[in-house]
């Protein structure tokens, strides 16, 4: 079997479990995009401050990728 052929199909199965599994997760508990987040609706300027999307973005990426340095060697030794 083809690599790309594999990589399409695990690509097409991801995208319907995101759809699908997403929405039936969202119903079970009570996700509304609608709802003001607590950054919105509780904005002082100081703890609470709505964020742009592309900064969330860097912060969830960088909190990732942080642990690579530490956890990669220990994954080497092991």
């Amino acid at each position: 079997m083809n690599a790309l052929l594999i990589l399409l199909v695990a690509a097409v199965i991801l995208v319907i479990g995101y759809i699908f599994y997403g929405g039936w997760l969202a119903k079970q508990w009570g996700v509304d995009p609608k709802n003001p987040t607590p950054a919105h609706e509780l904005e002082d300027g100081v703890d609470y401050v709505p964020a742009p999307p592309y900064v969330v973005l860097g912060h969830h990426f960088s909190s990732i990728a942080g642990a690579g340095p530490i956890n990669g060697p220990i994954q080497a030794a092991v």
